[in-house]
């Protein structure tokens, strides 16, 4: 009986397949396939099979870009779509020194490109030195006082190397390999003489593609390779110039650490300055000050960004057409993009034909400059296509916050503060991971629970509430109009009965810090009332007798969709606020109808450590000391009743004072109104 079943993968499945194949072979029937010498001879039988099978199925999934595994597979199925991985970014401090050269002639000072300043981080990095280098020679000139003063200049992370090559007209497979990892390749200069001993260079520019590649363009291409090398590519006299025999190469770059560069402010020089008359300075620099501390630095980028970005990028064959064309092209475009969104303008309501709506979240700071957006404005459009305007729009920050009272057994854990504070981290830790912080992220309600009750042995449960906050920009001392979008169903109270119940409106659901308005005096809050359907409500202004004893100062001013997630006040003039981080804001804060919350389009979402709260419990029934649960403690599923943010601000009142803020709509100045968006 031959051999039929190929499919098994597992070792003991294989044995079993060939002892099955030889006992019905008449020559082996008597044979004791468990103890005799024959069972080895199987075992190497199996194994060999096992191996081979093993071998070939890591080959197939190495064929495709989505089973691929080893960086060196993907890289190379990727290239073949026409797509290059980004390269490590260096970080990036800006600094300035004066220079003392009053004793000499010079008229000018050169900083030659290679190391110029040295340091030690101040993070988890701090006994490591880094050395920071500049990637082209920088000349000042000398004023009245003799002193070159260096302003502003940028500095990078990491070794300046240069790497010569010549071309060799005879060797038709000659390559220009770049030895070195970690090269960052914004940062790499080429440059192509005649010869070595010319002294006329030719400067060569990166192409990542062939539009606008003529046979006179001095350009070049990258290609990653092995070990996170890359390969110089030059034109054949078709797209690009094509090199000549004894053509001699400069290629020089800086290789980085990444990240670990970032936040260094202390630096010291070790730079190589040079007169107008090529005499070298060894004296006279000044202290260092640091205008930016190092950011920017990142590693190469991963095999997961290359598996998702590759394809998109070939599906958009250099052109935007849909949302997910832009989200393929813009971290191409802009290298600090760290997360992108794009929806069309009929997915808004009202909905905006013929546009598409992008936000980016930079890798180093919390929006993008004017300029910035301007720059990409104008670089998109050599992508788009007629009839379809992008347009830039700041993101905005939905923060998820969380109450969390755990549970832990007594007899597993020293102490109450020992469980919180290993909660916390962990809590930390989840908060910084690519499960948040990204648009189109989820907070996953589950997981975040396990998350807690994992963090230690003696933790045996959580009660855990959920809310979401948005933060409104405060425009002070101007009529504005405001607009907050959550982009998720709130939870109504009284869900489920109607608007009415007892006679009595039931609102509050949203919670506000305090502020201060034109015309009201004392701190007021925003709170809300639902119409009859629970779908819709309004808006209206309340201060405090007591922390539980609101007094409403201000009907309608405002109007909420509980559905959609969306507050509109009115125009109102805000005096001051609250909270104020560098800028003023009114904190506001509902509970999701989903405890998974999303961030929609422009929402980009994050856990604030910060606003959450971890109570530890002692589970006297894990622990044993109260079997019975007699005296058990019992944590509300419905979150808090407070009515507003923060410490309660009250303002006692009389009851003429009462009477007249119930019946009695405080003046409005004129003013101008300002449409403005909530967009911290």
């Amino acid at each position: 009986m031959p051999l039929v079943n190929f499919s098994n993968l597992d070792f003991d499945q294989i044995k079993e397949s060939i002892k099955d194949y030889l006992r019905s072979n008449s020559n082996f029937t008597d044979y004791d396939f468990e103890g005799s010498n024959l069972s080895t001879i199987i075992d190497t039988l199996a194994y060999n099979t096992y191996i081979t099978s093993y071998n070939a199925n890591m080959v197939s999934n190495e064929v495709f870009i989505d089973s691929a595994t080893l960086r060196e597979n993907v890289v190379s199925l990727a290239r073949n779509i026409g797509y290059v991985p980004r390269s490590r970014k260096a970080s990036t401090a800006q600094v300035s020194f004066d220079v003392d050269v009053s004793n000499t002639t010079a008229v000018s000072v050169t900083l030659k490109a290679g190391a110029v300043m040295t340091s030690r981080s101040t993070g988890v990095n701090k006994s490591r030195n880094f050395i920071f280098s500049i990637p082209n020679d920088i000349t000042v000139p000398v004023d009245s006082t003799g002193t070159a003063s260096f302003r502003n200049i940028f500095i990078y992370e990491g070794t300046y190397i240069k790497q010569t090559f010549t071309v060799d007209g005879s060797n038709k497979l000659q390559k220009f390999i770049l030895p070195n990892s970690g090269i960052d390749t914004d940062l790499l200069n080429v440059v192509v003489r005649d010869t070595q001993s010319s002294t006329v260079t030719r400067q060569f520019e990166l192409f990542t593609s062939l539009f606008d590649v003529t046979k006179s363009t001095r350009a070049y291409f990258l290609q990653e390779i092995s070990q996170e090398r890359y390969e110089l590519l030059f034109g054949d006299g078709v797209f690009g110039v094509k090199l000549e025999d004894q053509n001699y190469i400069e290629a020089s770059y800086i290789t980085s650490n990444g990240a670990s560069g970032n936040n260094i402010t202390n630096f010291q020089f070790i730079g190589n300055l040079r007169d107008n008359n090529g005499a070298g300075i060894s004296s006279g620099v000044s202290i260092i000050e640091t205008i930016l501390q190092s950011t920017g630095g990142k590693s190469i980028e991963s095999v997961e960004s290359i598996k998702k970005y590759a394809p998109q990028i070939y599906a958009s064959q250099n052109r935007a057409v849909t949302a997910a064309d832009y989200e393929a092209l813009i971290p191409q475009i802009y290298p600090e993009a760290e997360s992108v969104s794009a929806f069309g303008g009929e997915d808004l309501s009202p909905p905006q034909f013929g546009k598409v709506f992008i936000s980016v979240k930079p890798y180093n700071g919390v929006f993008l400059s004017s300029g910035i957006k301007q720059n990409l404005q104008q670089r998109i459009k050599s992508y788009s296509v007629a009839g379809i305007r992008a347009e830039i729009i700041d993101l905005k920050y939905l923060y998820v916050e969380a109450d969390c009272e755990t549970y832990y057994n007594t007899n597993l854990a020293p102490n109450a503060s020992f469980v919180q504070n290993v909660v916390l981290q962990n809590l930390t830790a989840y908060a910084d991971s690519s499960e948040l912080n990204q648009f189109g992220a989820r907070f996953k309600y589950s997981k975040f629970q396990k998350v807690i009750d994992s963090s230690h042995q003696s933790v045996t449960s959580n009660i855990t509430n959920v809310n979401m906050r948005r933060d409104i920009v405060a425009t002070p001392n101007k009529f504005a109009e405001y607009e907050v979008c959550f982009g998720n169903r709130f939870h109504v109270k009284n869900h489920g009965h109607s608007a009415v119940f007892d006679g009595n409106l039931i609102g509050y659901n949203i919670k506000s810090s305090g502020f201060t308005v034109s015309g009201i005096s004392g701190t007021v809050y925003l709170g809300d009332k639902p119409t009859g359907d629970l779908e819709k409500g309004t808006v209206f202004l309340f201060k405090l007798n007591s922390p539980t004893e609101p007094i409403i100062v201000k009907q309608n001013v405002g109007t909420i969709d509980y559905v959609k997630g969306e507050i509109k006040l009115n125009p109102i003039n805000i005096i001051s606020t609250i909270v104020n981080r560098n800028t003023p804001l009114v904190e506001v804060s509902a509970t999701p109808y989903s405890n998974d919350v999303i961030g929609l389009q422009d929402l980009y979402l994050q856990l604030d450590v910060n606003n959450t709260t971890v109570d530890v419990i002692a589970d006297n029934i894990s622990s044993g000391n109260d079997v019975s649960g007699t005296n058990y403690i019992v944590s509300s599923s419905y979150g808090s009743n407070a009515l507003v943010r923060g410490t309660p601000i009250t303002t006692v009142e009389t009851p003429e004072q009462e009477q007249a803020l119930l019946t009695t709509t405080p003046p409005q100045p004129l003013g101008t109104a300002i449409v403005s968006r909530a967009s911290y």
